[in-house]
């Protein structure tokens, strides 16, 4: 046992576990008043729910013995980690790390997948039955794509792992494939199913209500995503370096690049574009952090920051009501991180692949577009149909009325906010200046 890695990796894990309370203040400061705490529990039920799950048939699926062409692992051979929790001299061993350490590594990566997804429901979903979508979507889907994507396992000469990574060589170090691109199409479909919210591009009341909170969020996030990639090494070493500083320089890259975007566009450069940027860098940057060098990460950023800007303006013109740009994000900036690889992987990188640039050809593009584009589409009708499924039986949509009132005084009866008490500084009706997105995308400031 590596006793530096196994401290490394125990490390990495508590960073990925912030990212959820991190992603509950970015959410929750983008939503409305009367709708933060709920985006804030949708976090941490999804946190308590995986959780639970993971442990009981999540590891198993995704890492257990592999029952059929690289799609599943058998999920009741570690049942519960039976078998994975011994100690000492005898501990099961994933590489040079216990393996029970790498359970816990791969747990958080299974909890914020999930919880990214809610982002796309903001202040008209039922908790209950945001709760039973996220259970249901972990076993059918995450858990199934970290098997395809992350499991790498061997049997003598045979290669036992999932199809995409083990089997077609798709490089994903970090989960642009497994995380971001599975919870954006998720996103997609869950908007799709939900309808937009009563007032969508026209009402001013849906703008971001707590823009501090959202630079908070951004700010844990990116501290816990140098765990998410530079962990993925499993080792204190000079990969996780390497991946250490691409997560540093391609968010850096990303957030340049989308303040361009609203200074050319719009006029003036936000606080909410300056945290979407740093995330949009982050996702592009996940699964290529190990196959480009930072001198490409800072393109891949700067391209991501656009792209992303961009992209958040399309729900707009295409009608769905993605409320906190989880489309326009993670999708297009998981797409574009993962066909990245195919095009500037340095075959001096630790990957070790080479890109179009580097004389490769078409091949490496080739099998990321397949990765990507197979997990988009899974994840995609899956979504669609279990969120069509709860809509038509138990409801995943709140009513109109209580939509108008509020989700976190009609899901929660409680508020975030206390109105109008004397000596407080938050009052109902208050004249300030807001930020909001416009139907083209673009960001101006509005009277309250």
């Amino acid at each position: 046992m590596d006793t530096g890695a196994t401290a490394w990796v125990l490390v990495s894990a508590a960073l990925v576990l912030l990212m959820t309370p991190g992603l509950a203040f970015f959410y929750g400061g983008m939503t409305r008043a009367k709708g933060v705490l709920n985006m804030m529990m949708m976090s941490f039920g999804a946190l308590a729910l995986v959780g639970v799950l993971w442990v009981l048939v999540g590891y198993s699926m995704a890492f257990g013995t592999d029952v059929g062409g690289g799609l599943l692992g058998n999920p009741f051979e570690k049942f519960g980690l039976q078998g994975v929790l011994g100690t000492g001299d005898g501990a099961p061993m994933a590489g040079s790390i216990p393996e029970i350490v790498f359970v816990g590594f791969q747990a958080v990566f299974a909890i914020i997948t999930v919880a990214l997804i809610s982002g796309a429901i903001a202040d008209r979903a039922k908790f209950g039955s945001w709760m039973l979508f996220a259970g249901i979507w972990a076993v059918l889907v995450y858990f199934p794509v970290a098997h395809w994507v992350f499991d790498f396992n061997t049997s003598g000469d045979t290669n036992t792992g999932g199809w995409i990574g083990q089997g077609l060589g798709v490089i994903d170090f970090a989960g642009g494939t497994a995380v971001h691109i599975n919870a954006g199409a998720a996103a997609l479909a869950l908007a799709l199913v939900l309808g937009k919210r009563k007032g969508f591009g026209k009402d001013p009341g849906h703008r971001p209500h707590n823009l501090p909170l959202v630079m908070l969020g951004a700010g844990l996030l990116w501290f816990g995503w140098f765990g998410f990639n530079a962990g993925s090494a499993l080792g204190a070493n000079a990969v996780a370096g390497y991946a250490w500083i691409n997560t540093l320089v391609a968010p850096c890259a990303a957030i340049l690049g989308w303040l361009l975007v609203e200074r050319l566009r719009d006029g003036h450069a936000t606080s909410l574009g300056a945290a979407s940027g740093a995330v949009a860098g982050l996702v592009a940057i996940t699964p290529a952090c190990s196959a480009i060098t930072p001198l490409w990460s800072i393109v891949l950023g700067l391209i991501a920051g656009v792209a992303c800007a961009l992209a958040v303006g399309l729900k707009y013109r295409w009608g769905y009501d993605d409320s906190l740009d989880v489309v326009g994000v993670h999708l297009v900036g998981g797409i574009i991180g993962t066909l990245f690889i195919g095009l500037a992987a340095d075959p001096g990188s630790p990957a070790g692949a080479t890109g179009l640039f580097y004389g490769g050809g078409l091949t490496q593009l080739g099998l990321q577009a397949i990765g990507a584009f197979s997990v988009l589409i899974y994840s995609l009708v899956v979504a669609f149909v279990l969120a069509w499924l709860i809509s038509k039986t138990v409801g995943f949509r709140i009513s109109e009325e209580h939509e108008m009132t509020g989700v976190d005084l009609t899901q929660h009866a409680e508020t975030a906010y206390q109105y109008n008490e004397p000596g407080g500084n938050f009052h109902a009706g208050q004249p300030g200046r807001h930020l909001v997105r416009t139907p083209d995308g673009a960001t101006e400031e509005v009277s309250a």
